[in-house]
C-alpha cells in the first residue's frame, strides 16, 4: 500500500499521542491543570467526542485525573504509570530512546533468568519437550527474522512452564511492540551463534536444573542485548 493510500489514524488516536507525549516529556508536569476540554478540542481541531476518547485513554493509563466539575490534572507517570507507558517512552517522537531501551534490556535479562529458574522447577514433561523442540528450530531457522519469531515463542513457552501469570501477561503486553520494531530490536542477529544457549536452557529446564537454566538464559539475554546495541550503532 502506498503512503498516499495508507489509512490515517483516527483523530482521537492522534490527539491521544500528542497529549501523551506532552505529559511524558514534562510539558505538562505532575499536578498541572490541563486546559479546559473545549479549548483543547478547539486547539487540536477535533470534536469533543474525539477529545473525550483521547482523555479517557490517558485516564485509564493513570496519567491524568478527571473529576466532574473540576479541572483535569496531570498525575506523576513515574508513580502511577504501568507497563503500557514503556512503549511510548521507548519511542519518543518516533525515535528510539536509547536510555529507556537500556533499562528495558536490563530488566529483560533479569526477568528471563528468573523465569528460566522457575520453569526448571515447575515445568511439565510436555512443556520441557516443547522447549527442546523450539531450541532445535531456532538452530535450523532460515534467517534471523524467522529465529526472532521462534525466540518469542521460546520465551512464551518458558513463561507457561514457570506457571506465573504475571510473566505471561508481561509477554502478552509487549508482543505487539516487539514485532512492530523487530528489525531494530534484533535480539536474534547471527542466530546460529546463539542457538547452543537455547539448547542449554532447554536441557537445564528438562533436568530441573534451576541454576543451569538461569545461567544459560541470562547469558543468552546478555548476548541478545549486545546484538541490539550493535545494530543501533
Amino acid at each position: 500500500m502506498d503512503a498516499v493510500d495508507a489509512p490515517r489514524r483516527p483523530l482521537s488516536e492522534r490527539l491521544f499521542a500528542d497529549l501523551l507525549e506532552a505529559v511524558l516529556s514534562g510539558r505538562y508536569g505532575p499536578g498541572d491543570r490541563l486546559p479546559p476540554q473545549r479549548a483543547l478540542a478547539a486547539d487540536a481541531g477535533v470534536t469533543m467526542t474525539s477529545l473525550r476518547e483521547a482523555l479517557k485513554r490517558l485516564e485509564q493509563m493513570g496519567l491524568i485525573e478527571v473529576r466532574h466539575g473540576a479541572a483535569m490534572r496531570v498525575r506523576d507517570w513515574r508513580r502511577h504509570g504501568g507497563l503500557d507507558v514503556i512503549a511510548h517512552l521507548l519511542l519518543t517522537s518516533g525515535s528510539l530512546d536509547r536510555g529507556v531501551l537500556s533499562d528495558v534490556l536490563e530488566a529483560r535479562t533479569l526477568m528471563l533468568g528468573e523465569l528460566a529458574a522457575l520453569a526448571a522447577q515447575r515445568r511439565s514433561p510436555v512443556q520441557a519437550q516443547g522447549l527442546v523442540a523450539l531450541a532445535g528450530e531456532i538452530g535450523r531457522a532460515a534467517d534471523d527474522a524467522a529465529a526472532q519469531r521462534l525466540d518469542f515463542a521460546f520465551f512464551e513457552q518458558l513463561a507457561e512452564a514457570a506457571d506465573n501469570l504475571v510473566f505471561v501477561l508481561i509477554l502478552n503486553s509487549i508482543r505487539e511492540l516487539y514485532f512492530a520494531h523487530a528489525e531494530r530490536l534484533a535480539v536474534t542477529a547471527r542466530h546460529r551463534e546463539l542457538a547452543p544457549l537455547y539448547g542449554a536452557a532447554a536441557r537445564a529446564v528438562t533436568e530441573r536444573d534451576r541454576g543451569g537454566a538461569r545461567d544459560a538464559v541470562t547469558r543468552l539475554a546478555a548476548l541478545q542485548r549486545q546484538r541490539v546495541e550493535e545494530r543501533l550503532g
